[in-house]
C-alpha cells in the first residue's frame, strides 16, 4: 500500500517508494502551485492514467541528461543546419502543453496530461516557473516540449511533433541554451531508448537527489525565458 495524501503539504520519504512499479510514491492530494513545486524539490513528479487518482513518482535510477554530455546523431546536425525553422521559448506555452496531450504515444492508452494537469502546468507558467520550448515552421507550431526549471535544474515533462524532427530541433536547442545558463542537470524521469541517444543516462536515486539538493539551491532569475533564433534557411526575423 502507498500513503494517501491529504491537505498537508507532504510527502512520505523517497525511501518508501515502491520498486514495483519502479518509484510510485503516494496518490491523492492535488497539483496547486505550491506542491508541485515542493515535489520537484523532492525528486517526485505527478504522473497517471484518466480517472485515477493523482499518483507521485520518484524512480530509481533516474534518467537524466547533463547538457554538456549532449549528442546530437549526424542526421540532425544537418538538419540543424539546412532545414528551414524557428525556435522560440515561452511563447506558446498552453499550445504546446495542449498538443503534447493529444499525441499517440506507442504503448500509451490515451494521456496523462488530462484538463486538470493542462491548467495546473499553466498556473506554474505564469507563476515563472514552467516553459516551452517551440518549433516553428513557415509561421506554424509544429513541434516543442515543456518542462520545469528551480534554480539550475530543469525537469522535462513532454514533447510532441508534427513535422519531422521539430520536437528534436527545439530540444537541442534548449539543452544547449541551458548549459549556456549554467544549468546542470535535466530530469528525464524514466530511461527510453530516445533520449539515450542524445546522450542520457541513468543515475541512481542518491546520486540525483545530491545533485538536485545542489542545482535548486543555486540563484536564477524567475519569468519568461527570451529566445528566438532563426536558421538561416528560414530567413531574416521580422
Amino acid at each position: 500500500m502507498i500513503p494517501w495524501l491529504g491537505r498537508a503539504l507532504a510527502f512520505p520519504p523517497l525511501e518508501s517508494a515502491l520498486t514495483e512499479p519502479n518509484g510510485l510514491l503516494a496518490a491523492g492530494g492535488d497539483l496547486s502551485p505550491d506542491r508541485l513545486l515542493l515535489a520537484y524539490h523532492q525528486g517526485i513528479f505527478p504522473w497517471f492514467a484518466p480517472g485515477e487518482p493523482i499518483l507521485w513518482w520518484s524512480p530509481d535510477p533516474r534518467m537524466v541528461l547533463v547538457p554538456s554530455e549532449l549528442h546530437i546523431p549526424r542526421s540532425l546536425a544537418k538538419t540543424l543546419r539546412h532545414k528551414p525553422y524557428e525556435i522560440r521559448f515561452d511563447t506558446a506555452f498552453r499550445s504546446v502543453i495542449s498538443h503534447c496531450a493529444g499525441s499517440a504515444r506507442p504503448g500509451q492508452d490515451g494521456t496523462w496530461i488530462v484538463p486538470e494537469v493542462i491548467d495546473a502546468y499553466c498556473r506554474l507558467h505564469t507563476l515563472g516557473w514552467a516553459h516551452s520550448a517551440e518549433c516553428w515552421m513557415d509561421g506554424e507550431l509544429v513541434g516543442g516540449l515543456y518542462g520545469v526549471a528551480i534554480g539550475k535544474m530543469f525537469y522535462g515533462e513532454s514533447m510532441y511533433t508534427q513535422r519531422p524532427d521539430a520536437s528534436k530541433l527545439a530540444f537541442v536547442h534548449l539543452v544547449q541554451w541551458l548549459q549556456q545558463q549554467g544549468y546542470g542537470l535535466i530530469d528525464c524521469q524514466m530511461r527510453t531508448d530516445h533520449l539515450a541517444r542524445f546522450g542520457g543516462r541513468e543515475i541512481g536515486r542518491v546520486d540525483f537527489l545530491a545533485e538536485l539538493r545542489r542545482l535548486t539551491a543555486l540563484p536564477a532569475e524567475a519569468g519568461a525565458w527570451h529566445y528566438r533564433h532563426q536558421s538561416a534557411s528560414e530567413g531574416r526575423l521580422p
